[in-house]
């Protein structure tokens, strides 16, 4: 009886799964929007602010980092998910001086401890503008604006800086409009397989 020989055929099945980017950009985009106009002095208070820092600051950039961690992005998954878990802090935090959680957690509330935090979200913001220098100037670009934004929101809560203020404030709204342009640029140049919109070569390379 001759020996048989398996043969083992190895089958590499690569899924194909959307640049989640675009929507969580789409949410950076639209919360800094809303929450800018505030600080800019157009709106007034914050409790309408914090559909958006749920639904958009928060839920959309947790979609974007959790499709990221299925493609091994590391550094988009961390982004994505630490900048949502913040949004998902500030909406409670403006819930606590608005208020919903009852008045005594609202008269006890102190606000430097929120600039502790954005001080320590300085720092996040610090290590990851270095790894957003090895993607595209675009992005950099929003991260850099992202650490003037957690410098003015440190000032304005700790020092009570009128400069932090309105730092934080054009920030913010920059942000946005440099993320609209990003999130545009993903949909648009993915969508038609062309350059619709450029990013930008990598400041540094990987």
């Amino acid at each position: 009886m001759s020996e048989e020989k398996l043969v083992q055929t190895v089958q590499h099945v690569r899924i194909a799964v959307a640049d989640p980017s675009a929507i969580g950009l789409f949410g950076l985009a639209m919360v800094t929007l809303v929450a800018s106009s505030q600080k800019l002095g157009l709106t007034e208070g914050t409790a309408l602010i914090i559909p958006w820092a749920i639904f958009l600051g928060a839920f959309a950039q947790l979609y974007a980092s959790l499709k990221d961690s299925k493609i091994g992005n590391t550094f988009g998954a961390t982004a994505f998910a630490g900048y949502a878990f913040f949004w998902f802090a500030v909406g409670m935090s403006w819930m606590i001086q608005n208020g919903v959680f009852g008045e005594e957690m609202q008269t006890a509330a102190d606000k430097s401890q929120l600039g502790i935090a954005f001080v320590g979200y300085l720092i996040f913001t610090l290590y990851m503008t270095y790894g957003a220098a090895g993607t595209h100037k675009v992005l950099f670009t929003i991260f850099v604006l992202i650490d003037l934004l957690f410098i003015g929101l440190a000032l304005s809560t700790l020092a009570h800086s009128e400069f932090g203020h309105w730092l934080a404030a054009f920030s913010e709204l920059f942000i946005s409009l440099v993320s609209f342009y990003a999130s545009a640029a993903s949909v648009l140049n993915t969508h038609y397989g062309k350059i619709v919109l450029p990013v930008g070569k990598p400041l540094i390379k990987r």
